[in-house]
């Protein structure tokens, strides 16, 4: 708000729930915590005068309480999403969130109560009507509203997800919305991680024409400034009225707003190149998980393998080399090449690396429990679990990641308390062949920039294998990941039956036992470690299915 006073502006919006982070989940069943939210809006409208700041018209968002002694279904007020409108010390007016999103990782309707008033707040005599993220989404209420009101602007404050390939469908949102209101339409959105979810910025103004005249950066906090052009209000005092589903209100700010001192051309950021997009989300979901929880460093089993590479290298860009420490777990089964591989990645990252040979500790292990076939091979996976788990217990605050991606979490493959054990979980939602295409893009963006490529190249050509058994590979368990991940899109993000795949031309009985697979390892996935959502369909956020389940579907 400082730097935009400087500046010369009017009017600041700041993001959806920006006070409390999102979601809050069940945070917002506490009533003193939705106290010490609307306490804070209050506070900080306190402090902007203070400030002499108290001339700016600021729209934040937070949650509040109805104002009713009890709302439908409830024995008390009830919480509310809500955007206020900070002037001269004090809140002028506020917004409840009219549209309550109850789908994939949202449970908006689970615990707040929906607004039907939609606030046009007169700024420097330009009328401005405010919503908040899912209002844009569905159909009808706010925007309908808007357009009624005769609005010249409407402030849309968000905190909108981040998913691969959302930006250009919210783009395309924005500038229909703004056709719709007939009116220019600002969207603010949060930026940074929150647990498994990423907000991407990606903040932007359309015009009423449906142009986008200005656009932030993404996966940066970032002041976007704009002049803007906007038609004067023709109402002259506070007066009511309905729109189509919502009453409107009109409220009147006096304050003197000298014109700006220097004209602003808008920025206008492009949109980043796909897989960019996604390394800093990921990057962004790991650097805010570890600095919001107070962890420091980051310990990982690095095998020379390109999951456990991957992990490593998106590690050192979040948190430093510094603070990455590799531990590698040599077993008799290693091949030189994980050995030499994990060895080079050290080198080029320049992050911690250490080797731990693992053998007496399952000959140890083995002396006392006569095992063979797959519990000797899940042995060794949960004694190196045990060495990176002590490690970071030894030298915190730190935690362990754990390196699975997608395509193995899907199908079970993976060893509880062994490479599954950890605090965090970077890649879970990567498929494996984005895996190799997010290795072969971070390498060429270090070579475009001068420097050392971080992923040796023998790691991302070499045939993955677990290394559990004599000449083990992935493809002894699994199909080629190529074909994996095209039947699991189909039956894990699109939700598409055995038949409806089959109708595809796959192979019946391959697709039936990937379908198994998928089925029988969701007691695994829930007791998978956090970690960050960039797809449509990420499990346990969006994708959750009971344990205990008869149904199949092969």
């Amino acid at each position: 708000c400082v730097k935009a006073a400087a500046a010369g502006a009017q009017l600041v919006l700041l993001p959806e729930t920006v006070l409390t982070g999102y979601p809050v989940e069940d945070l917002a069943l506490r009533r003193s915590f939705v106290q010490r939210s609307a306490d804070r809006a209050i506070a900080f409208a306190d402090d902007l005068a203070e400030r002499d700041l108290g001339e700016l018209v600021v729209v934040i968002g937070h949650l509040d309480s109805t104002t009713e002694a009890t709302a439908p279904g409830r024995s008390t007020p009830a919480p509310q999403n809500k955007a206020s409108v900070l002037h001269d010390g004090r809140v002028v007016t506020s917004y409840a969130k009219h549209h309550l999103p109850n789908y994939g990782v949202f449970d908006e309707s689970r615990y707040f109560h929906p607004g039907n008033t939609l606030p046009v707040v007169r700024v420097g005599g330009v009328d401005v009507a405010i919503a908040i993220c899912e209002d844009l989404w569905q159909e009808g209420g706010p925007v309908v509203a808007t357009r009624q009101a005769g609005a010249g602007l409407l402030a849309v404050i968000n905190a909108s997800p981040y998913e691969a390939n959302k930006d250009d469908t919210r783009g395309e949102l924005v500038r229909r919305r703004a056709r719709e209101a007939g009116c220019t339409l600002a969207y603010v959105n949060l930026v940074g991680g929150q647990d498994e979810l990423v907000f991407d910025g990606d903040s932007m103004i359309s015009n009423a024409d449906g142009e986008i005249v200005a656009r932030a950066p993404q996966f940066v906090e970032h002041l976007l400034l704009a002049d803007l052009d906007l038609p004067a209000g023709d109402v002259d005092g506070p007066v009511d009225g309905m729109g189509s589903e919502m009453t409107i209100e009109h409220h009147l700010i006096t304050a003197p707003y000298p014109a700006p001192a220097r004209a602003i051309t808008p920025e206008k950021y492009e949109k980043l190149d796909d897989l960019e997009e996604i390394w800093l989300a990921l990057r962004t979901g790991l650097g805010d998980y570890c600095a919001k929880n107070g962890i420091t460093d980051v310990w990982l089993g690095v095998s020379g393998g390109i999951d456990s590479t991957l992990v490593a290298v998106l590690a050192c860009d979040a948190l430093g080399a510094e603070h990455v420490h590799g531990i590698s777990n040599p077993s008799e089964y290693s091949s030189e090449h994980s050995r030499s591989d994990a060895r080079e990645l050290a080198d080029r990252t320049g992050l911690d690396y250490s080797t731990i040979p693992i053998k007496s500790m399952v000959d140890s292990f083995e002396a006392e429990l006569d095992l063979d076939g797959v519990a000797a091979e899940n042995l060794q996976a949960r004694v190196r679990g045990v060495i990176w788990m002590a490690q970071s217990n030894q030298h915190g605050p730190s935690i362990v990641l754990a390196n699975g991606n997608k395509s193995e979490l899907a199908v079970g493959y993976s060893t509880i308390y062994g490479d599954a054990v950890g605090g965090y979980a970077p890649i879970k939602d990567v498929f494996k062949t984005q895996v190799w295409e997010l290795a072969r893009w971070r390498n060429q963006y270090a070579v475009d920039r001068g420097e050392t490529p971080p992923i040796p190249e023998n790691t991302i050509t070499k045939e993955p294998s677990a290394e559990l058994r004599p000449g083990q590979k992935d493809t002894d368990s699994l199909p080629p990941y190529e074909v994996l991940d095209k039947i699991l899109d189909h039956y894990v993000e699109s939700d598409l039956s055995l038949d409806e795949i089959l109708s595809q031309g796959y192979d019946a009985e391959l697709v039936q036992k990937v379908v198994r697979l998928v089925d029988g390892a969701e007691y695994k996935r829930r007791q998978y470690p956090p970690g960050t959502k960039i797809s449509f369909k990420a499990f346990g956020r969006d994708r959750r299915l009971p344990i205990t389940n008869g149904w199949r579907d092969a």
